[in-house]
């Protein structure tokens, strides 16, 4: 099978597509037809050395995708051969073949394709969770999403609107604002000339934000913290600015604010029965026609660079995945 591979820490272009041994099942874990992989900030610091878990070396990128089940191991249940799914499998996701976990894969909705399924999990399962218990969002605040032409900002976009919050869009150009209209906001915000904090406050009678959505970091964050209401919690997401800010401690005191870390990963470990019930909430909801995700750029997989290169340059708008196989 062809497999996109990382033999040394780099940018994109150190990564070799070569034909590597097809997967045998193991016990526990099922083999999945790849038909469509997703990318996401996260694999460009993993094929750079930066992420916070590094796979040994050799290892082949690629956390989410969607296939059909072709070989299933011994003990495990509820999963056959010939199931069209999605799967979350950490690593190996870009490759004609991935090995997973049960736990790591969901069947998925008649109406869902597989690229529409390899782009699904990460980014609604987060933004979900950022809102739902990191935030506790209630009917009527206002949520404020930076780099909302994302996928984690599309998402929460999308969710923060289905939970009954007032949401603002906010985005570096008119160009991403104008993709983000897709998700139906209530107020766009373009941030580009540094004025964060007198457009939100504008926005909402000089009170701020009740929630601020941050998957950015930077200089944005530093902006956010003083455009936060009274009880306001700023979600950290993510720091795809490249720097991890430091939030001062009496803009927390005067604003009665908290900063409230947005971790996927250990909530699922530490609190599995309320992540899958979340999951199978955006599930039901997708089925119910309430999500509307969009896969916006769609790469052939030996066009893996310029995949890549759409996260390099800043220039993401919604979901980009590799197309491994041609669905019927």
């Amino acid at each position: 099978m062809k497999a996109l591979v990382c033999h040394s820490y780099g940018t994109s272009e150190n990564l070799v597509l070569e034909n590597v041994d097809d997967l045998i099942v193991e016990p526990g874990k099922v083999v999945i037809d790849v038909y469509a992989a997703s990318l996401n900030f996260p694999d460009t610091l993993q094929i750079q050395g930066k992420y916070q878990f590094q796979p040994p070396m050799p290892f082949t990128p690629g956390s989410e995708i969607g296939g059909i089940i072709s070989a299933v191991g011994a003990g495990v249940a509820g999963l056959q051969v010939g199931d069209r799914v999605m799967a979350t499998p950490s690593i190996g996701g870009m490759a004609e073949q991935v090995l997973a976990a049960p736990s790591a894969v969901r069947k998925i909705p008649d109406n869902m394709d597989f690229k529409t399924a390899a782009g699904f999990a990460m980014v609604y399962t987060t933004s979900y969770h950022a809102l739902k218990q990191r935030a506790q969002l209630k009917p009527g605040e206002t949520l404020l999403v930076l780099g909302a032409s994302g996928g984690v900002g599309m998402a929460a976009v999308e969710l923060g609107k289905l939970m009954g919050a007032r949401v603002i869009a906010a985005a570096s150009s008119n160009e991403k604002l104008e993709f983000v209209k897709h998700a139906d906001p209530d107020e766009l915000l373009n941030y580009s000339d540094g004025e964060l904090k007198e457009k939100v406050k504008a926005l909402t009678d000089e009170k701020g934000a009740d929630i601020i959505y941050d998957p950015v970091g930077g200089d944005l964050f530093d902006q956010a913290t003083r455009c936060i209401n009274w009880n306001g919690r700023i979600l950290i997401v993510g720091f795809t600015s490249g720097r991890i800010p430091e939030y001062k401690a009496n803009l927390a005191l005067l604003k009665g604010a908290s900063m409230v870390g947005v971790f996927l990963g250990r909530f699922r470990k530490e609190e599995p029965a309320l992540y899958e019930e979340n999951f199978a909430e955006l599930l039901d909801f997708y089925r119910n026609g309430r999500l509307r995700p969009i896969v916006t750029q769609t790469f052939a997989m030996e066009d893996y660079v310029a995949a890549f290169s759409v996260f390099t340059e800043r220039r993401v708008m919604g979901k980009v995945v590799l197309e491994i196989r041609k669905e019927a």
